[in-house]
């Protein structure tokens, strides 16, 4: 009974209408926090609405990806937005849920499987 329960959460949250909505919704804020910061060119580049120039107490690391908004100040190399791509992706797959799991992932890139599955070389954590 255990697993069928767990079994049929994962489908209501993940990969469903419910966790588009939630991605549509960070999507949102992300497009509102990028507009409000940004000081530099915004763009579309891997699929991302891509904010350059903000500030950096307005987003995490070199980089944070909100839904489908990536924030930064120029950190956009092409092999970073495909790895923020693969937390676009996360996002899509999790919805609101995905800040939470990434959070219980921890902080280290090196043992988050979120970061982990993004790629550690494209997203700089290791060479």
């Amino acid at each position: 009974m255990g697993a069928t329960y767990a079994g049929g959460v994962r489908r209501i949250l993940f990969d469903s209408p419910i966790s588009r909505a939630g991605y549509l919704y960070a999507t949102t804020v992300g497009l509102i926090w990028g507009s409000i910061w940004s000081t530099g060119k915004v763009e579309r580049r891997a699929g991302l609405v891509v904010f350059r120039g903000m500030p950096t107490w307005a987003f995490g690391r070199g980089g944070s990806c909100v839904g489908g908004c990536y924030l930064t100040n120029q950190n956009v190399s092409m092999a970073i937005l495909e790895h923020e791509a693969v937390h676009k992706r996360q996002w899509q797959r999790f919805g609101m849920v995905f800040p939470l799991l990434y959070l219980m992932a921890g902080r280290n890139p090196l043992r988050n499987r979120f970061e982990i599955e993004a790629g550690l070389e494209k997203g700089g954590y290791v060479k």
